[in-house]
């Protein structure tokens, strides 16, 4: 599917934790970048790549988030992870975070943009050929 958010390429499901809440009686909003964080591994795992903190490996240089509405536990939450038209080092991720109490409405919005770097000279590199194949297949 594609959107103004880029193509969707990958879609998980997380449950909350009791301890995902805070003293408000909801998700504290830190636990989201932690929700993205995971799938965007699960996303680059399934794009085929090992994280290897000696060689080229990808790093986050920016991310945030937009919170809609407030999730308590329990739930599930599916996150929708999309990817925009990749550059030379880096593509942008974008998310939708939705409750499996409304499927239709996101909970929240986020975005992360993800660079390819050589872990010995901390510059960036050309992304993989099979990364960019996934990304425009």
């Amino acid at each position: 599917m594609t959107s103004e958010k880029g193509r969707q390429l990958y879609s998980c499901e997380l449950a909350v934790r009791w301890g995902d809440m805070d003293a408000y009686g909801h998700v504290n909003n830190a636990l989201y970048l932690r929700y993205l964080e995971e799938a965007r591994v699960q996303l680059i795992a399934e794009m085929g790549v090992v994280m290897d903190p000696d060689g080229m490996a990808p790093v986050v240089i920016q991310v945030g988030c937009t919170f809609l509405k407030a999730v308590v536990y329990p739930d599930t939450l599916r996150i929708d992870c999309y990817v925009e038209e990749p550059g030379r080092s880096s593509f942008m991720t974008r998310y939708k975070v939705f409750s499996s109490k409304d499927n239709v409405a996101p909970v929240a919005e986020g975005y992360a943009k993800v660079v390819w770097i050589d872990h010995r000279t901390e510059k960036s590199v050309p992304l993989p050929e099979k990364v960019r194949a996934f990304i425009l297949a």
